[in-house]
């Protein structure tokens, strides 16, 4: 991918512009999980800001050159290589902290459920940690999977709770962000800490690993490949997605006008789409088919057995957030940003 294609610049420019964000002037601000999707284009938007102090955290060195090493140079930029199943080095005193980290594909879940585990326990852990070391304010990215599988036709509201299935290892994804949540409202109660929590729909965008074995993330990079699109189940599934650029949006928008203590979904109500319009929207981009397949035992695995997710995002828009893109829109950006 190519940052300096121009629907990229609009991009970043889009999340600069926003009210509010001249709040962050000034701020030192901590990110883990800085060379995924969300890391990755949140520091891009923050550098372009400009007078933000980042401290990006991350395992593999390499993967932050490729994806940061641009900013290296800037005296307003940090990369911190370390697990963020440790404690964070003391000299590190920062205003916000947004713990980004997670194993967030079906493959690890499937390979590594004690990692996936881990590290967003252990990561939440340190992370509010620090925060009440420092006074810093905890912006806590969630999933739409805590609500667990609807019932009937339900649609996701913040108090919801669905069917919850812990027999399997694919629940360790779902469990740690419950827990971490669990725990971010134990520290505001008992510590004092102050934290903002966002629960975030299905994500895509032009910083996707191409390691990612979610779904969605698979079906574009066949369609970059001129390939036609493998479907593996009959692609009945109800989810909310967002664009990346208004997922980033939606959580600066929560840090600076959302409430102490509170959840906010993160959806777009145009992108709220079934699995095979997603798989086909990629195909028609190269003017492919779509083509159902049964998965292996692997890929099994690591699914989500939900059918329909769609998250209600009355609260968000409630503080003033609107999203920006409708979902083919959203979807052929990301494929020509990345292609270019």
């Amino acid at each position: 991918m190519n940052k300096e294609n121009a629907l990229y610049q609009q991009d970043l420019r889009n999340i600069v512009s926003m009210p509010g964000i001249e709040t962050l002037h000034g701020k030192t601000i901590l990110i883990t999980g800085a060379t995924g999707m969300v890391g990755t284009h949140l520091i891009d938007a923050l550098m372009l800001l400009g007078d933000v102090k980042v401290y990006a955290v991350g395992r593999d060195k390499n993967r932050a050159i490729d994806r940061l090493g641009s900013y290296y140079d800037s005296p307003l930029f940090t990369f911190v290589e370390q697990d963020v199943c440790n404690k964070f080095p003391s000299d590190i005193k920062p205003d916000i902290i947004i713990p980004l980290a997670s194993n967030t594909h079906p493959l690890a879940y499937s390979q590594y459920p004690v990692e996936t585990m881990l590290i967003n326990i252990k990561g939440a852990e340190h992370a509010l940690n620090l925060a009440v070391e420092t006074g810093a304010t905890v912006l806590y990215p969630s999933t739409v999977e805590v609500y667990g599988n609807a019932i009937g036709e339900d649609t996701f509201s913040e108090d919801y709770t669905g069917k919850l299935n812990l027999s399997t290892s694919r629940s360790c994804y779902t469990e740690s962000k419950r827990s971490a949540e669990a725990m971010c409202q134990s520290f505001i109660a008992e510590k004092g800490a102050k934290v903002k929590i966002v629960r975030l729909s299905r994500l895509f965008g032009p910083t996707m690993l191409m390691t990612d074995s979610k779904a969605s993330s698979q079906f574009i990079k066949k369609a970059l490949a001129h390939e036609d699109i493998i479907l593996k189940s009959e692609g009945n599934q109800l989810f909310s997605y967002t664009y990346i650029t208004d997922a980033v949006r939606a959580m600066l928008h929560v840090l600076i006008y959302g409430e102490v203590g509170t959840a906010y979904n993160i959806s777009c109500e145009s992108c709220d789409v079934r699995l095979k319009e997603f798989a086909g929207l990629c195909a028609q981009y190269n003017g492919k088919d779509v083509i159902f397949e049964l998965p292996s035992e692997t890929e099994r695995k690591g699914f989500s057995v939900a059918q329909k997710a769609v998250l209600d995002n009355s609260r968000l828009r409630s503080i003033g957030w609107t999203p920006l893109y409708n979902m083919k829109e959203a979807l052929w950006r990301t494929l020509d940003i990345i292609a270019s």
